[in-house]
């Protein structure tokens, strides 16, 4: 029979006693490979975004006075001085009575400060008529008018997706620092577990733990590490258990913690390492044969055998544990 069973609380203040999760440590990695991983480190963005003025239409680079006054039936007309390209520095000055053609988020050329858009405009024998007055500031993005220069872009502890990533490349950065991802080792027991893919024998089951199991890590931050399925042997046990923990920050089981006579798995987690196992039976329905242990610093979680039971117990014990040891939680 179980020793005393555990409630979940108690479970819980169990493992915080014996095992401290937390981040494992901190690698720089490509921004490419950033993605869901958790920043260990404040982004600050060392230039303006964008770093120049810049125009926001296809248009001609203007003095904003010297279109005051313009409209359908009396025109402006401005001599063309040159035109600015995106991607290349303006090779042009606007002076008074002149203007620039210019592509969208090229940058202003000195002396405009304002963009006339081409549909307001017609161009003749190397003159433009601008037929719409535009006011100081129109048809241009200020620099840092996106992100500013001493912004803090990303905040440690931030879960990295596209939208934190795009805006560190935004600020030149190719790498950053992140939390370590924590390996986790899955492994399925049991005379009847059949990977998936092989024949299925009769009396036998496909292991749909070990693949549900893998995805949950995944989604909780962990990167999972699959050892297969093994017989209810204490032997072959024992030594699947400590490949486990030489492999893996921690081990996460499933099958063999009940009270049957091939249900050997707290007795073969007894005899690892210390302290061993801290917890075995939890007073929850389903779930009670979990049993939990601690080898030599790392935790081992062996779940129940039953899906339901497994799944229910990886996310009220291992997920958050997972999630300290990604950065994901404080």
């Amino acid at each position: 029979m179980f020793r005393r069973l555990l409630t979940l609380e108690e479970a819980k203040q169990t493992i915080q006693k014996y095992f401290e999760a937390k981040p494992l440590g901190v690698e720089e990695i490509p921004l490419l490979d950033a993605f869901s991983r958790v920043l260990a480190e404040n982004v600050i963005a060392e230039i303006d975004i964008p770093p120049f003025n810049r125009s926001t239409v296809d248009g001609y680079a203007v003095k904003a006075e010297d279109t005051f006054g313009a409209d359908e039936n009396k025109p402006v007309k401005l001599k063309l001085c040159g035109t600015v390209n995106v991607g290349e520095k303006p090779k042009v000055k606007v002076e008074r009575g002149t203007a620039a053609e210019i592509m969208t988020g090229a940058p202003i050329p000195e002396g405009a400060d304002a963009v006339v858009m081409f549909e307001d405009t017609e161009r003749k024998n190397g003159e433009v008529y601008v037929y719409t007055a535009v006011a100081r500031d129109e048809n241009v993005m200020k620099a840092g008018s996106d992100i500013k220069r001493g912004e803090t872009v990303a905040r440690q502890g931030q879960l990295l997706t596209s939208r934190e990533i795009g805006a560190i490349a935004a600020v030149g950065r190719a790498k950053v620092k992140a939390y370590t991802v924590p390996k986790v080792a899955i492994l399925s027991t049991g005379a009847e577990i059949t990977e998936p893919g092989k024949l299925l024998a009769p009396g036998k089951i496909y292991d749909i733990n070990a693949y549900s199991l893998s995805a949950a890590v995944q989604e909780s931050g962990g990167k999972p590490v699959y050892l297969g399925v093994f017989p209810d042997d204490a032997a072959e046990l024992e030594k699947a258990l400590k490949k486990a923990l030489a492999s893996a920050d921690i081990v996460v089981s499933s099958g063999g913690v009940s009270v049957g006579p091939k249900d050997v798995m707290p007795t073969t987690l007894s005899r690892l390492g210390k302290p061993g196992v801290i917890v075995c039976g939890i007073a929850v329905k389903p779930g009670k044969p979990t049993t939990v242990a601690v080898v030599d610093g790392k935790p081992v979680f062996a779940l129940p055998g039953h899906p339901t039971s497994a799944m229910l117990i990886f996310h009220l014990l291992v997920r958050p544990v997972i999630e300290r040891m990604t950065g994901r939680i404080p």
